[in-house]
C-alpha cells in the first residue's frame, strides 16, 4: 500500500494500494493475502521487502531503526525463509548491542544471511562485514552455538 509510516494508512493510501492490488471486495483481499505472503518466497521481491522495510518501520526524522522495532521486523520477515540464526541474531543484539540499527547493518545481515552458511563453514573473518556482524560470529562461537550444516537446510533453498 506504500504506507509512508508503519501502521497508519492514510485514506488515501489505502484505497490507493487496494485499487493498485485490484482488490474491490473482502473475497479478493482474502485471496491476495495469501499471494503476498508467497511472494516473500521470491529472492527478488524478498530483497525489494525487505529493503523498504527499514525506511517504512524507523521513526519519523531517525537514521536508524530502534532495536525492539529491527528485531520486531527480523522475526516477521525471517518467519517465511526461515534463517534458522535469526533468534540468535535477535538475543545476540538484546545482550551485547542494545542500540539503534543502521542501515547498512540492515542491508549487510541480508546479505550474510542469504551467503554465509548456518554453520559458517564459509563465513571469512576478514571479509567486508561491519563489525556488528563480526561480533555476531564471535557470540555464536564463544557460545557454542554453531549450528551444523547436516542438522540444517539452507535458507535459501526454501524460496
Amino acid at each position: 500500500m506504500k504506507a509512508s509510516t508503519m501502521c497508519e494508512y492514510s485514506k488515501q493510501e489505502f484505497f490507493t494500494g487496494l485499487q493498485v492490488l485490484g482488490i474491490d471486495s473482502l473475497e479478493k483481499f482474502r485471496e491476495r493475502i495469501s499471494f503476498m505472503r508467497s511472494e516473500l518466497k521470491d529472492e527478488q521481491k524478498f530483497g525489494e521487502i525487505y529493503n523498504f522495510a527499514f525506511g517504512w518501520a524507523k521513526e519519523k526524522g531517525q537514521k536508524s531503526l530502534a532495536l525492539d522495532t529491527a528485531i520486531g521486523m527480523w522475526q516477521l520477515l525471517f518467519a517465511e525463509k526461515q534463517w534458522p540464526l535469526v533468534d540468535h541474531w535477535c538475543q545476540f543484539l538484546q545482550a551485547r548491542h542494545n542500540k539503534a540499527i543502521s542501515k547498512d547493518t540492515w542491508s549487510q545481515l541480508l546479505e550474510f544471511a542469504r551467503t554465509i552458511d548456518p554453520s559458517l563453514s564459509n563465513y571469512d573473518a576478514e571479509g567486508a562485514w561491519p563489525y556488528l556482524i563480526d561480533e555476531f560470529v564471535e557470540y555464536l562461537n564463544e557460545n557454542g552455538i554453531i549450528l551444523s550444516s547436516q542438522s540444517t537446510t539452507d535458507w535459501s533453498q526454501k524460496r
